[in-house]
């Protein structure tokens, strides 16, 4: 008789020892954890500096890009390290065992998603009590915004991945799949104020949602409607982008 039992598309203990072995190779790669904790700590230090003197910009543009420094960051270390597993053979060698290929990317994200827990608290740390930002939302919901940046980054690193064959194109990537969103979604001009066509362009760009999420946070005392509609868009984006990633995953 058969089993009524769905089997999963991914086995737990697999992706959990997928998850400890990436997180082994990171702890022993020292300039990448200093990359993914420190840079956008950094990044928040030198915006604050900008704006030293007229505090209004700093608390208007700093809820905003508080998830786009994660992005970017995580966007890199992300696509380098999976680009890695695949020109050494390592990913190759996995696929031939009895591991499914979402295992592999369940794996990164666990890995890769503690450590951008790290980076989001690092992150909300700094700019609330020694930078001294001062929102209407509470601090954890811009922790949660760093958090979803960081993991739309991982999502789209590793799927460049799949189609880059070197590092050095990995890194040639940035331009084209995330400059443009920060670019179009709303940092730089109101998007009311765009060309309907860019308009129309940034709806679709998950860095839009990211950024009108943290603006929410700093305008509006608890969570509100369009701060849960936004960061449920980037969440879902985010999956979306892992399914595809591991379908780039051939035996």
């Amino acid at each position: 008789m058969k089993s009524s039992r769905r089997q999963l598309p991914f086995t737990l203990s697999v992706t959990l020892s997928t998850a400890r072995r990436v997180l082994r190779q990171l702890s022993r790669d020292r300039g990448s954890i200093v990359l993914m904790l420190g840079i956008p700590c950094m990044l928040m230090v030198l915006l604050k500096l900008m704006f030293d003197h007229t505090n209004s910009t700093f608390e208007r543009v700093g809820p905003q890009v508080f998830g786009v420094f994660p992005l970017i960051v995580m966007y890199l270390v992300a696509s380098v390290s999976m680009l890695r597993e695949r020109t050494s053979g390592t990913a190759e060698r996995l696929l031939t065992l009895p591991v499914q290929r979402l295992d592999i990317i369940l794996g990164y994200s666990l890995a890769f998603g503690f450590l951008a827990l790290l980076q989001a608290l690092a992150s909300t740390l700094l700019v609330v009590w020694p930078l001294g930002l001062d929102t209407k939302g509470p601090a954890y919901l811009l922790m949660a915004i760093a958090m979803l940046g960081a993991l739309l980054g991982l999502a789209l690193g590793l799927l460049v991945s799949a189609f880059a064959r070197n590092e050095f194109q990995a890194v040639q990537f940035l331009p084209a799949g995330v400059l443009p969103q920060f670019l179009l979604c709303g940092l730089f001009l109101p998007r009311s104020e765009m060309h309907g066509a860019l308009d129309g362009l940034s709806q679709v760009m998950p860095m839009t949602y990211a950024v009108q999420a943290a603006g929410e946070v700093a305008r509006h005392g608890g969570i509100t409607g369009i701060f849960v509609r936004d960061a449920i868009v980037v969440l879902l984006c985010v999956i979306a982008v892992l399914v595809a990633s591991a379908a780039t995953l051939k035996r």
